[in-house]
């Protein structure tokens, strides 16, 4: 039986093609370290020197000084007055909970969370190198920390690829303490997508707003599978926590159903109001939408492309 290649299973070359004429869309261009494929914020070109930055892999050799390298013996790059581009920032969820319906559960693969956002995270990604934008992926567990980049240029997609396929979902992510340590570490702020299911027992505000401090445009893509919207459970039941292994002893009834269903809807209505008043992008997606369908029309409505 032949495998299907990385590349097949999370961005289809049919994908791909569709996603071409598309660009990832920030309100405020940030000022960038190299001229991206977006239009510069200033008028007219201008070639005036500005400053240096440290040469990353993935950057155009063309604008490495090399007088400088000849003292220094390290690579810098040359930023001219009118170059630009947007660092997007691209933070997937990979806690255990992510790793839901478990195939011992009989759940359909297509509805997988992880999956789905691991999709969603490389056509994202795609967008940003095909533009000529600087990227960061990392994936977000306590688990451990796993960074793919800083990276530009379209020669990079099939890394990006193979290192998302490689990721899987264990452990406890606390989202408000890696996003406050992302937002330390990540000196430029610019576009920064969160895709999670956003099951963090400590929330997720303060590391919101650590991010919102330091200026970057923030998205919540909020990754639910439909039994989790409407679980298929019925009776004395004993559930337990895929994350701390807890357990817990319960009767699912009509009543208990319709509690269920009202803090589940109280707490989507309050991630969607508070990303209002923060003026961050948020979007509810289900693993039964097609990936595709998300990336090709949800996120356009959202804004996040164009």
């Amino acid at each position: 039986m032949v495998e299907t290649p990385p590349s097949d299973q999370l961005l289809p070359e049919s994908t791909r093609r569709r996603l071409d004429p598309l660009v990832l869309v920030a309100r405020k261009i940030r000022a960038g370290a190299m001229k991206g494929e977006r239009r510069s914020v200033r008028r007219g070109t201008s070639i005036e020197f500005a400053d240096y930055r440290n040469y990353s892999p993935g950057d155009d050799l063309r604008k490495l000084d090399w007088n400088v390298y000849a003292r220094l013996e390290r690579p810098y790059i040359k930023l001219l007055e009118d170059e630009q581009d947007l660092a997007v920032t691209l933070l997937v969820d990979t806690s255990a909970s992510m790793d839901w319906p478990r195939p011992s559960e009989n759940g359909d693969p297509a509805h997988h969370k992880l999956q789905f956002a691991l999709r969603l995270a490389a056509g994202l990604a795609y967008l940003a190198l095909k533009g000529g934008d600087r990227l960061l992926i990392s994936a977000l567990s306590d688990a451990g920390r796993s960074i793919y980049g800083p990276v530009r240029g379209r020669a990079q997609s099939v890394a990006m690829i193979n290192y998302l396929y490689q990721l899987s979902g264990r452990g406890i992510t606390d989202l408000n303490r890696l996003l406050r340590d992302h937002a330390a570490r990540e000196r430029r702020a610019g576009l920064t997508v969160i895709i999670s299911d956003f099951f963090s027992p400590n929330g997720y505000t303060e590391g919101l707003n650590a991010l919102l401090a330091k200026g970057h445009e923030v998205a919540l893509l909020h990754v639910l599978a439909p039994d989790e919207l409407t679980p298929p459970l019925a009776g004395d039941l004993r559930l337990v926590d895929v994350e701390t292994g807890r357990g817990q002893e319960v009767t699912i009834d009509a009543t208990m159903r319709h509690l269920y269903t009202e803090r589940l809807r109280g707490w989507l209505d309050t991630l969607r109001d508070d990303s209002a008043r923060k003026g961050v992008h948020y979007l509810l997606l289900t693993t039964d939408t097609p990936a595709e369908k998300a990336l090709l029309f949800d996120l356009r409505r959202l804004g996040l492309v164009k």
